[in-house]
């Protein structure tokens, strides 16, 4: 049962590795907001080149 308890201590009091964990969810969060931005920037070229091709086909 001792063993048990140090085994879980042990892990609780362990933080290495914590840094790498935060800079993935950094990194993740910078990659969601990305996409997120990419695909803004999408829908509104998409809406630029439908208004100059109708534009450029009623001229």
């Amino acid at each position: 049962m001792t063993n048990i308890a140090k085994l879980f201590h042990n892990l609780i009091a362990d933080e290495s590795g914590q840094d790498m964990i935060e800079y993935a969810l950094v990194a993740a969060l910078v990659g969601l907001a990305a996409v997120a931005a990419l695909t803004a920037l999408a829908t509104a070229i998409k809406t630029l080149f439908g208004t100059i091709t109708t534009a450029l086909g009623a001229a």
